[in-house]
């Protein structure tokens, strides 16, 4: 049995998040002997979309694929990015993709990505949930197409699954949906890490949520004031992140994965 590691990240919320991402992946990836990331930025920017910046400080920290979620569209100047890098996604299930003739038909940038890397092809999607959230395609079926549209012999050794979506039982639908199709599967979004990391019956790793890379003295990332303000007051006052003296630390999961089956055989929270 040849096995691999694949680390994913959770939201990295602001420039406390990036600042830690730089300073505890590195170290992370060469402790563990880690073969592959997967890094979810949409929080990057204060909490609220990705520069071209944060995109590649990202990258430069060690992540191999970066992931996003409802609020990648928040920064218009990203979209560019989002149709020129491949390594940086947006979940699939939203329209479109960009034509050949370079006009975006729907929205900008693609949901999933294949990647040769040491020998081992790693197919990363990215996918959003609809409970509580905008009504946009429907994940099962996204996810179905996806792994239809496979090339025959190509399949990829690994196929990572990152779900931003809000409905905790959505997220678990969908791990139980793509259980013996994928390798891991792994929530995002509520910023808060979930203590069900396993292995699903017929063989992928799975957590509810991988929790958030930034300041935990905080609420999601955010100031605890403005929050308890729009709490108690009811009124959406502008959310802007914690105090960025405070240290933030890294969330996520790592998975053990046999690339002769492509199942998983561990999975520990970070």
């Amino acid at each position: 049995m040849q096995v691999v590691r694949a680390a994913m990240v959770g939201d990295v919320v602001g420039a406390s998040g990036l600042e830690a991402l730089e300073a505890q992946l590195p170290a992370l990836i060469k402790e563990r002997n880690l073969d592959f990331i997967t890094v979810n930025g949409e929080n990057a920017a204060e909490g609220f979309g990705m520069t071209a910046g944060d995109f590649q400080r990202i990258i430069a920290a060690g992540a191999d694929v970066v992931t996003s979620g409802n609020h990648i569209w928040e920064k218009r100047e990203f979209w560019t990015v989002l149709n020129n890098e491949k390594k940086m996604l947006r979940p699939a299930n939203y329209p479109g993709s960009v034509s050949g003739a370079g006009a975006p038909a729907g929205a900008p940038g693609a949901g999933s990505v294949c990647i040769e890397k040491n020998g081992v092809f790693w197919t990363v999607i990215n996918l959003q949930g609809r409970e509580y959230m905008s009504a946009i395609d429907c994940p099962f079926q996204c996810l179905d197409r996806i792994l239809t549209g496979q090339a025959e012999g190509q399949k990829p050794s690994v196929i990572i699954v990152d779900f931003h979506a809000e409905s905790s039982r959505e997220k678990e639908a969908l791990g139980y949906y793509a259980d013996g199709r994928v390798s891991l599967i792994a929530g995002t979004h509520t910023h808060v890490q979930t203590a069900d990391e396993r292995i699903l019956p017929k063989g992928s790793a799975y957590i509810t949520d991988l929790g958030m890379t930034g300041i935990h003295d905080s609420v999601i990332g955010m100031d605890p004031k403005i929050c308890l303000d729009r709490a108690l007051k009811q009124v959406m006052f502008h959310m802007e992140t914690a105090d960025a003296h405070k240290p933030g630390k890294l969330q996520g999961v790592i998975a053990e994965i046999d690339i002769e089956t492509g199942m998983a055989v561990g999975i520990w929270r970070v």
